[in-house]
C-alpha cells in the first residue's frame, strides 16, 4: 500500500470514533496524547508508519497550538480527507470542553472545583508508562544517524536549561540543512553563519499583542483575546499560564488570580488538551457564551493553520532542504517529549504505590500490549482503591 493510499483509506466515521474515544481517555497532556496516538495508531491498527508518525509530530512542533490536538487533525487528513481533519480535532476537543464546562457550572454555583487527586493518583503513572514506551518506539524513526543524535541530546541539555521550545526546533531543523548544505560542498560560509546562532535565544520569547482590546468587556474583546492566544502560543502549559495571566487577569482584570489558577487545574486533569482551560475561564467570565466564543478563538487558529499545511507535509520529505530539516525537527520534537517525560515522572513517581504502578503498566505494555482505555480505567481503578484504603 502507497503513502497515498494509506492517507485515504479510511472513512470520517472512524475517525470520529476514534478520536472522540481518545478524547475521553488523553490525561496527561500533549507527550501522553501523543503516546496514546502512536500507540494505537502506529502499532495497533496501522493507519500510519512511525517515519510518518514522526513527520507529522515534527511539523505539528512548527506551528503554533496545542500539538496533540494538531496531530488528530493531520491524522484524520491522512486518513480522511477535509472531513478527517475536521472531525478528528473536534471530536478529539468535544469531551474535553464539556467535562470542563460542567465543571466550570460547578464552580460558579458552589465556589470550588473536585479536586480528582484519586484519580490522578493512578492515572498519571500509567500514563507515564505509556510515553515512555511512545519515545522508545520512536527513536528510530527520528534519530537515524550520529548528526540526529547528538541534535537531540543538544536539545534535551539545552531544554532543561530554560531554553525557549520553539527556537530548539527551528534550530534542529536549520542545523540539519546547514549540515546538508556543508556536506555538499556548498554554502560553507552561510553554514558558519547559521550554526552558531541555530540554538540562540533565552527562555522566553517576546510576542507583542496582537491587538489590545480595551479594558470594557464584550464577547468580541474576549474572542480576540483566545484568537490571539491560539494563533501565537507555543510551548507548554506554563507558557499559556503567562498568556492568561497578562491579558485576563493583569490587562483587563476579567479574572482574578485564583481563578486563573483553578482554569489551569480543571484543564490538567481533566482529558484533552489542555486549552480546554479556556472553556473554564471564558465561562466564569461570562457564563455560556463566555464559554463558547473563548473556546472558537482559542482553538480556530489550530484548525486554520492545520487546514493550510496539511497538503504540504508529504512533499517536504522530498525536498532536498525541507526534509535534513524535517530531520532535524523530529529529533527536537522527540528530545522535548523525553524532557517533558522526566518532569511527569517527577510529579508522578513520588511514592512508592505510584513507582510500583509504574512499572506493572510498563511490563504490561510490553508484554500484554493492551487497549489504552483499559489501562488508563485499570490505573484510576488502582488509584481510588488506594486514596480510599488510606
Amino acid at each position: 500500500m502507497t503513502v497515498g493510499q494509506r492517507r485515504r483509506s479510511g472513512t470520517p466515521r472512524e475517525v470520529a470514533a476514534y478520536f472522540l474515544r481518545l478524547g475521553c481517555i488523553a490525561f496527561g497532556g500533549p507527550a501522553a496524547h501523543t503516546a496514546l496516538m502512536r500507540r494505537e495508531l502506529v502499532q495497533q491498527r496501522r493507519w500510519l508508519t512511525d517515519a510518518e508518525f514522526v513527520d507529522l509530530l515534527g511539523v505539528a512542533s512548527l506551528i503554533p497550538g496545542p500539538n496533540s490536538t494538531e496531530m488528530t487533525m493531520y491524522i484524520g487528513s491522512r486518513r480522511a480527507g477535509w472531513r478527517g481533519l475536521l472531525l478528528g480535532g473536534i471530536c478529539f476537543i468535544g469531551p474535553a470542553v464539556a467535562i470542563v464546562l460542567a465543571l466550570a457550572w460547578a464552580y460558579v454555583r458552589y465556589g470550588d472545583t473536585p479536586a480528582g487527586e484519586g484519580l490522578m493518583l493512578g492515572i498519571q503513572p500509567v500514563i507515564l508508562a505509556v510515553v515512555a514506551q511512545a519515545i522508545w518506539g520512536l527513536r528510530r524513526a527520528a534519530v537515524k544517524g550520529p548528526l540526529t543524535l547528538a541534535v537531540a541530546l543538544a536539545v534535551v541539555v539545552l531544554a532543561l536549561a530554560g531554553f525557549n521550545e520553539i527556537l530548539l526546533i527551528f534550530g534542529a531543523g536549520f542545523l540539519m540543512v546547514a549540515a546538508r548544505v556543508a556536506s555538499a560542498g556548498h554554502g560553507r560560509r552561510w553554514l558558519a553563519a547559521v550554526v552558531p546562532g541555530g540554538f540562540a535565544g533565552g527562555a522566553g520569547m517576546p510576542w507583542a499583542s496582537l491587538a489590545e482590546a480595551p479594558a470594557r468587556y464584550s464577547l468580541g474583546s474576549l474572542f480576540l483575546v483566545f484568537l490571539k492566544i491560539g494563533a501565537v502560543l507555543y510551548g507548554s502549559g506554563y507558557v499559556l499560564v503567562a498568556f492568561m495571566n497578562a491579558d485576563l487577569v493583569e490587562s483587563r482584570h476579567w479574572l482574578t488570580e485564583r481563578q486563573l489558577l483553578d482554569a489551569i487545574a480543571i484543564g490538567q486533569f481533566t482529558p484533552g488538551p489542555l486549552f480546554s482551560s479556556a472553556t473554564f475561564a471564558g465561562y466564569v467570565i461570562d457564563g455560556l457564551p463566555g464559554a463558547a466564543v473563548a473556546t472558537l478563538g482559542i482553538f480556530l487558529p489550530s484548525f486554520l493553520f492545520v487546514g493550510v499545511t496539511h497538503p504540504f507535509v508529504s512533499r517536504l520529505r522530498q525536498n532536498a532542504f525541507t526534509a535534513p530539516f524535517l530531520d532535524g525537527a523530529n529529533a527536537a520534537a522527540l528530545a522535548l517529549m523525553a524532557v517533558v517525560s522526566v518532569t511527569l515522572a517527577q510529579d508522578a513517581l513520588d511514592s512508592a504505590f505510584r513507582a510500583g504502578l509504574f512499572a506493572v503498566a510498563a511490563v504490561v505494555l510490553v508484554r500484554y500490549s493492551p487497549n489504552s482505555a483499559l489501562l488508563v480505567v485499570a490505573g484510576a481503578a488502582a488509584g481510588l482503591g488506594h486514596q480510599w484504603l488510606m
